[in-house]
């Protein structure tokens, strides 16, 4: 989801002024029903876009990065050249700042494309700010998860309570396969199918995948 409310003149570009940008994001589970939000601020404190977006079933630092690499897609888009953004992630602050080594092969790749985006912009800050310090992308943040979720608040009553995020079964409780090969059970995540109980396959193996 992208609302703009304004424009980032071609005047501003050339004075080279800064636009601010908010990001943040989060999971209900972590793993967990997952969204980001973000604002920017031209120079003069007019906002040029909100941007918000649900990302399905991930966690805390994934919805964070994907704030932060929406922001550098929409400054490259619209030509802004330099960009201070500001995040409640201590740790994706420290991350992109080369203070903290990364070490997450779900995080690594979304912080090799950041620091790609970063090269193509003129000027680039980032900084580290508390939650009460963020309000607006941690509204659209939720937001977003509340949109995936497909949850409404109703008006004039009180908020629902958040809701869990099921969490990966840790045993296999499925029967034997009455062929004689013993049935063994697993979940997705990104793609790849992950054994429960700590079961594997010889290399080379055919499977046969059924959706539960």
């Amino acid at each position: 989801m992208r609302e703009t409310h304004g424009l980032f003149t071609e005047e501003a570009a050339q004075e080279g002024g800064w636009v601010a940008a908010f990001c943040d994001g989060g999971a209900r589970g972590n793993p967990g029903p997952a969204g980001f939000g973000a604002v920017l601020y031209a120079p003069d404190g007019t906002v040029l876009a909100e941007l918000s977006e649900f990302l399905g079933f991930r966690t805390n630092n994934y919805a964070e990065y994907s704030g932060l690499l929406a922001v550098l897609a929409y400054a490259i888009e619209h030509k802004i050249p330099r960009l201070k953004v500001t995040s409640d992630s201590e740790l994706m602050v420290k991350q992109i700042q080369g203070k903290y080594k990364v070490s997450s092969p779900d995080l690594k790749p979304m912080w090799e494309e950041a620091k790609r985006r970063i090269r193509q912009l003129d000027g680039f800050e980032i900084g580290h700010a508390l939650r009460h310090k963020n309000k607006i992308a941690d509204r659209l943040a939720n937001e977003a998860m509340d949109r995936g979720m497909k949850r409404e608040n109703k008006p004039g009553g009180p908020a629902p309570a958040p809701l869990k995020a099921t969490p990966y079964p840790t045993k296999s409780t499925a029967p034997p396969n009455p062929n004689g090969n013993p049935m063994l059970r697993g979940f997705v995540r990104d793609g790849v199918v992950h054994l429960l109980g700590g079961a594997t396959l010889p290399e080379g193996a055919f499977v046969k995948v059924i959706k539960e």
